[in-house]
């Protein structure tokens, strides 16, 4: 029987005046609803924060939420129908519901032009400040720097050459402070960007934000690491320090240029950082007006009650915390598109109006160079959650302004906020890309609003993570600081903010907040984009995909004998047997390598041949945008899903992103793969951290506890892939050795893959000997696992080193060889990469960190191939895995852009 029930029981309506309402839980179909003394009926079963419509709406009519049009009814919508767009049906689609969803949509997206009438602009008036402060336990720091709720030192990677010394020294003295009871953390900062060697199209932005992390309140020390080589370089950054009065001398520092050997070069930054400790440890926490907080306000894993809840009381503490002479910051400039008209109730000034406006232009232009629009934002999880598309998304976050509260400013990603206030910051909707950037412009506090329950964490600021609702609050209590949702259950909104104000205040006094407490945190800065205008859209778009045939090479001069003890797999031999976590977003990345490392110490499945757990941490699969680049990210996660050295795989989902477990089941299905082969687990449906990380244990220790031991036999490299890999400058001797290796390798029936920018397919020596001249042509997509062996050259559209590597890890090769002409780089964490050199300046100084040195007279493709061949047969492990010295990225192609 059909239930009844008021309509404020069920629904929710952000203001009066709109027509369509929130259901506040699953509706069945057939349930009637009473609202203004109507009683209607629902046409569909509808989801939580999906919405219905609460009075007729003719074709054409807006429709409203917020009291602000998101969309216009294509047809007559009657009260009680579901009112759902073309997208959120093909979303939808994507997710196992147990009931049907409507035949067809009954509204399409409409954005309004928004237009400044400057004739009627009436400029907003400051609000008055308390007339008694407040106060906080922070660290005062000298001159212009303010006050840090955190008092940290920082290993700074400038590049992502850097990022993995500076994780590894991080992790070698996470203990060094324990008996500092003033320092609150040595912790890395490591990111994916500056890494090449031409210079990316964000290298402003990229070295503003580093130098607003030098000199952050937080920051009680910094060690700035480079190889002096990259796109980026220390002298670089400290040269835009110093140029624009960064007050860099107020803080202990060095920039460490790595000259040396991995090791030799952890102990002289361990030697630094520990020199530093009993200085910072000096300063102590001293009371502070509450004027020196800087509030970033933020929101990820939105749902429909994001701009109802969540974002309403951070609004409330922010004006509060601007009445006591604080400052906030709101960023995510694509995640304002269609709130205009809200966002530029209360502005300072026409100039301050005009900058914002420009901002959102400068987005679209920016996404339309890439083959996109800005209004593809809402990921798969925004969708799911009740916001149907980009302005739905964007009129809830723009209630992270309080209506009262004036916007003073407009400034640049990472630009410094000199002045309190409320202030606009240009930014991607990526939550963490946004993050850095408000962080860099001086934010010592983050409030993290989420109705999905997204579990953001940044190294030296403390994150306070608001949840929308109260189900999803007690489902992730342990992952969540604030519950929003309090509102929605009669909770006023006043006695909320006053709570959330005095846990703002314990937490910068140094009340450690729920992420803190989870000891994990991420950093990503607005990654670089390829395009610069729209003209190479069109001829990108038509390039077809190689077909995956291999280019014919000459055979060896002579043959020689191969053989490595394998191990036997349903799929051939392999060189090892490893558990794989593949996080399926940039949000679960971290999740994934701690819950890697817990169950690699436990030595789970050691008895059974799996020799360790392996996660892929990255930062792709939510914040970002274009076709091209998920179909790439997709085909380079099966590639390693599917990889031979990968006995069991388990995908990781945050559960809000673009790239989430369902997607993945519908890759795998029409790539003719059984899902059922794999574990599946998701952070925000399977309750928070911890539960996670038990469901993977409990998954892998059900597969290994019908596995039998491992079968080891001595078999050729027949079918074995090798991938070749180079940087830096490649002498003709050393090219003809590796000619040499290519042709006997793949005379004996395996395979060799190059990717298409190594520096070797530039290089006479190798041409002449492998392709006798032959066009350098792709045979293979980037990440897509080899069907025919031979001798490929991989699509390969990044100049970055470490998302080469994944590019070349998910065409299935179980071993890099890579010749360096420089400096030694990062390992897969997946597949061993064995680095070579004949370089004289390279083999002097990272003698220690190679794996073959080929300056002896005899040294040649014998001793190449019986190093390869020991690695394959587990009897040598590479140097990047006993330094740890490993990484890893995924490439968004060249139409990818942060979104």
């Amino acid at each position: 029987m059909a239930q009844t029930f008021d309509f404020h029981a069920v629904g929710r309506l952000p203001q009066p005046g709109d027509n369509v309402g929130i259901a506040t839980q699953n509706l069945d179909a057939d349930t009637r609803i009473t609202y203004q003394e109507r009683t209607f009926t629902l046409d569909h079963s509808i989801l939580e924060g999906h919405r219905f419509a609460v009075r007729p709406i003719a074709p054409g009519t807006p429709l409203l939420s917020w009291g602000l049009p998101f969309g216009a009814a294509t047809r007559t919508i009657d009260p009680g129908a579901y009112v759902c767009n073309p997208q959120i049906l093909e979303a939808l689609s994507l997710r196992n519901l147990d009931f049907a969803l409507p035949s067809e949509a009954n509204f399409e997206d409409r954005i309004e032009p928004y237009l400044l009438d400057e004739t009627t602009f009436c400029p907003g008036a400051t609000l008055p400040l308390h007339s008694e402060g407040r106060t906080f336990l922070g660290y005062p720091r000298p001159g212009k720097r303010g006050v840090g709720t955190r008092n940290c030192i920082v290993i700074l990677g400038t590049s992502s050459q850097t990022g993995s010394y500076a994780r590894k020294l991080a992790t070698r003295l996470k203990h060094a402070a324990d008996a500092c009871p003033n320092i609150d953390g040595i912790v890395a900062v490591s990111h994916t960007e500056g890494g090449n060697r031409s210079r990316p199209n964000n290298l402003n932005l990229l070295i503003r934000t580093l130098a607003g992390f030098c000199v952050h309140p937080n920051v009680g020390a910094v060690l700035v690491v480079d190889y002096g080589t990259e796109a980026l370089t220390n002298s670089m950054l400290r040269s835009d320090l110093e140029s624009h009065g960064y007050p860099l001398h107020d803080v202990p520092h060095r920039f460490l240029t790595l000259s040396d050997g991995f090791e030799a070069n952890l102990q002289q930054g361990e030697t630094i950082v520990r020199g530093w400790l009993e200085r910072v440890n000096r300063t102590h926490r001293a009371e502070a007006p509450v004027s020196h907080l800087k509030i970033a306000l933020q929101c990820g894993g939105s749902d429909a009650f994001s701009g109802i809840s969540g974002n309403p009381l951070v609004a409330w503490v922010a004006r509060e915390t601007i009445r006591y002479g604080g400052t906030a910051n709101l960023a995510e400039t694509d995640e304002l598109i269609g709130a205009e008209p809200y966002v530029l109730q209360n502005v300072k000034d026409l100039d301050v109006a005009h900058r914002f406006l420009q901002k959102i232009e400068a987005f679209k232009e920016l996404a339309a160079w890439h083959g996109t629009t800005a209004e593809g934002n809402p990921s798969g999880g925004n969708k799911f959650r009740g916001l149907y598309n980009i302005v739905l998304k964007s009129i809830g976050a723009a209630q992270k302004r309080h209506p009262e509260v004036r916007l003073d400013d407009v400034i640049d990603y990472g630009a410094p906020m000199r002045e309190p206030g409320y202030y606009f910051m240009d930014s991607p909707g990526n939550d963490l890309e946004s993050i850095a950037g408000q962080v860099a412009s001086g934010c010592n506090m983050i409030f993290f609003v989420t109705g999905n329950g997204s579990i953001t964490n940044f190294p030296f600021v403390p994150t306070l993570k608001v949840i929308t609702t109260t189900q999803r609050y007690e489902l992730l209590s342990r992952e969540m600081d604030v519950n929003a949702g309090a509102y929605l259950d009669g909770t006023p909104m006043d006695e909320l903010g006053r709570k959330m104000l005095d846990l703002t205040l314990d937490v910068a006094s140094g009340q450690l907040s729920k992420g803190e407490l989870a000891g994990h945190a991420q950093v990503s800065i607005w990654r670089n984009w390829q395009q610069t205008n729209a003209e190479n859209v069109a001829a990108i778009l038509a390039r077809p995909d190689p077909d995956g045939t291999p280019m014919s090479i000459p055979p060896a001069a002579a043959q020689m004998p191969l053989i490595f003890e394998g191990i036997r797999t349903p799929a051939g031999p392999a060189a090892d047997q490893i558990g794989l976590i593949l996080p399926t977003s940039l949000c679960s990345a971290e999740v994934a390598r701690m819950t890697a490392d817990w169950l690699t110490r436990k030595k789970l499945g050691r008895d059974r041949g799996l020799s360790r757990f392996v996660a892929l941490p990255h930062t792709e699969g939510c914040g970002h945008a274009g076709d091209t680049t998920e179909r790439l990210l997709g085909r380079t996660m099966l590639g390693h899903l599917t990889h031979p050295l990968v006995q069991y795989a388990l995908l990781m989902e945050h559960g809000c992103e673009k790239i989430h477990n369902d997607y993945i089941r519908h890759q795998l299905q029409a790539a003719g793969i059984a899902p059922e082969r794999f574990g599946w687990t998701s952070i925000q449906m399977d309750g928070g951290i911890e539960n996670t990380m038990v469901k993977a244990e409990a998954w892998f220790s059900d597969r290994l506890a019908g596995c039998a031991p491992p079968t080891y036999e001595p078999v050729s490299p027949a079918g074995v892939s090798i991938g070749l890999m180079s940087t830096g400058a490649v002498s003709g001797d050393a090219a003809r050795v590796l000619a040499q290796f290519t042709r006997v390798w793949v005379a004996a029936g395996g395979t060799v893959v190059v990717p298409e920018t190594a520096g070797l397919l530039r290089t006479a020596d190798y041409l002449s000997d492998v392709l006798n001249a032959e066009a350098i042509t792709p045979t293979l997509p980037h990440g897509q696992p080899i069907r025919m062996h031979g001798f490929h050259i991989m699509e390969n559209p990044t100049e970055h080193w470490v998302e080469t590597l994944a590019g070349i890890g998910g065409t299935g090769a179980q071993i890099i060889l890579a010749y360096t002409g420089e400096h030694p780089m990062q390992g897969h964490p997946l597949l061993p990469l064995l680095q070579i050199s004949a370089t004289p300046a390279t083999l002097s100084a990272y003698r220690a960190d190679l794996d073959l040195c080929l300056d002896a007279p005899d040294a040649g493709v014998a001793e190449i191939l019986t190093l390869v061949l020991n690695t394959a047969s587990r009897q040598y492990i590479p140097s990047v895995f006993q330094q740890g010295n490993i990484d890893f990225q995924l490439t968004r192609g060249l139409l990818g852009v942060s979104m």
